[in-house]
């Protein structure tokens, strides 16, 4: 879960979200060089009364800040690209979950364990238990398990959503007549909280997803839901 005046992303849960946040890092330095660069430049210039003529026709120049922008460029499209295949594997799940958008709330469906289907809406705040979070807690949690890969194919009755957790970096589109299909490998238990990321409605900020991880020897006897 995020905290107050938090500065970065949330801690990584499956090796996608680590691989993103390892990204954003390397973005996020070349940008700050950047921008550290043309203030120290804009600076010097406004505040330095010396000329040279010689700056005028400078062709070194002229290729350096043309070639090394296309290095730059570079250096952040192709680990961009590799984390883009990353997400689009498909390796053998050993689970697949349905996830079904509503206006407004979700509906789960275990295909593995004979088509078990339960809704999941969110808690209205007379309902929640001391330390329960307003506005992301629910009735019903999709359990899933850690170490092993899961498929989650979602789609949507009725108008756009998008099923989202950060921590696991997670964010597919439920689409209409279309079923889209994510995958992910969790690495440790815990419960983590998601919203749907697409305007669906009046109520769009009241469908929130839960996710309880357990153990993949626990998720094996039956899947656990809590109220």
């Amino acid at each position: 879960m995020p905290h107050p005046v938090q500065l970065g992303l949330q801690d990584a849960t499956s090796p996608i979200m680590e691989e993103l946040i390892a990204f954003h890092d390397h973005a996020f330095m070349i940008v700050s060089l950047i921008s550290f660069l043309v203030l120290y430049v804009l600076s010097s210039v406004l505040t330095t009364k010396l000329t040279n003529t010689n700056i005028t026709d400078a062709q070194e120049m002229e290729t350096i800040w043309t070639i090394l922008p296309a290095v730059i460029l570079i250096l952040i499209a192709l680990p961009s690209l590799r984390i883009l295949y990353l997400t689009d594997e498909i390796n053998n799940p050993s689970f697949t979950i349905k996830s079904i958008g509503h206006q407004w709330y979700w509906t789960y469906e275990y295909t593995d364990y004979g088509g078990l289907i339960f809704n999941s809406y969110m808690l209205p705040p007379l309902f929640l238990n001391p330390g329960d979070l307003r506005l992301l807690e629910v009735d019903n949690r999709v359990v899933l398990p850690i170490e092993a890969p899961v498929r989650m194919m979602i789609t949507s009755q009725d108008v756009l959503h998008s099923w989202t957790i950060p921590s696991l970096g997670l964010k597919t589109d439920a689409i209409p007549g279309r079923l889209n299909q994510t995958t992910f490998t969790a690495m440790r238990p815990g419960v983590y909280y998601g919203q749907c990321s697409e305007i669906c409605g009046a109520n769009h900020s009241f469908m929130p997803i839960v996710a309880e991880l357990i153990p993949l020897k626990i998720f094996e006897m039956g899947p656990v839901f809590t109220l």
